[in-house]
């Protein structure tokens, strides 16, 4: 199935109209607790121990937004990425690896476009990509689960050609897409501005609606600090209620969570209910 990429939300989200019905204290009173308690986990476990139960748990430093509606999205709205603009980027460029994916089929207007090519191009624009790979090259290089799954931990975001896009969920497998973590984010290489299109990516979040109700969206790591990951989920919330099927009505709850951490509730609605409840978290002492 195809997965175009929608156009982007506008570069500056308008302020929502119902803000007041999340509590921003409420927001930095989970990243708060979250940040705490990942610290805490930290210093409580030895470093080669948390590296290996990390691989084995696919656990990841960032806190993501989790995304309950109230009913099932239409189909045709989960074939189709969104892009959330953040006011903090999540990945640091110069601190981050990337990775493109580059059509290469025989019979593509665009197969002219070759690794050299493409690595020469990136290197003319100053885009910090460390790796360019060949659609064919993806097919017989790492086509066991071991082999995805080490490329899977090799780079922080992939990029793609948007002409492979539908080919990508076969070739690249469920390490990639079960969770949509690292879901390749397409970009336009017909078009010349691949630096601005890639920065743009690195400055938003991937919404990706899944087929039932629950979705998540990546907010905040735990690099950054409080007061950005709490207006990035601001961000997210404004972007994620713009692009659901009825805005606030379709929403049921918004939770904030680190990949191996319970959900801290921010906004929940009660079902048959006009009454909704604004999450506050104790902080730990």
């Amino acid at each position: 199935m195809a997965m175009a990429l929608s156009n982007p939300l506008p570069a500056s989200l308008p302020a929502s109209k119902d803000t007041d019905r999340v509590s921003r204290d409420g927001i930095r009173k989970a990243v708060n607790a979250l940040l705490k308690w990942k610290k805490l986990q930290s210093n409580n476990q030895p470093a080669e121990e948390e590296q290996q139960q990390r691989q084995q748990e696919d656990q990841d430093d960032f806190i993501y937004l989790l995304v309950t509606l109230k009913r099932v999205p239409p189909k045709d709205d989960t074939k189709t990425p969104h892009k959330i603009p953040f006011p903090h980027p999540l990945q640091d460029p110069a601190l981050s690896d990337f990775c493109l994916i580059i059509a290469d089929r025989p019979n593509s207007a665009h197969s002219k476009l070759t690794v050299d090519s493409a690595t020469r191009k990136l290197k003319s624009q100053q885009i910090p990509i460390s790796k360019v790979l060949k659609l064919s090259t993806l097919k017989s290089d790492f086509n066991t689960f071991q082999s995805k799954r080490t490329l899977y931990d090799s780079y922080d975001i992939f990029f793609t050609d948007r002409r492979v896009v539908p080919l990508l969920p076969k070739v690249l497998g469920k390490q990639f897409y079960k969770k949509k973590k690292k879901l390749p984010v397409p970009v336009d290489l017909s078009k010349s501005n691949w630096k601005e299109q890639i920065e743009t990516a690195c400055s938003s979040a991937l919404l990706c609606l899944g087929t039932g109700t629950c979705s998540v969206v990546r907010v905040g790591n735990v690099g950054m600090g409080s007061g950005e990951v709490v207006e990035n989920v601001v961000a997210a919330i404004d972007g994620v209620v713009q692009v659901v099927s009825k805005g606030w009505s379709g929403v049921r709850s918004f939770h904030l969570k680190f990949s191996e951490s319970l959900a801290l509730p921010v906004y929940q609605k009660l079902p048959h209910s006009n009454m909704s409840i604004k999450g506050t978290v104790k902080a730990a002492s």
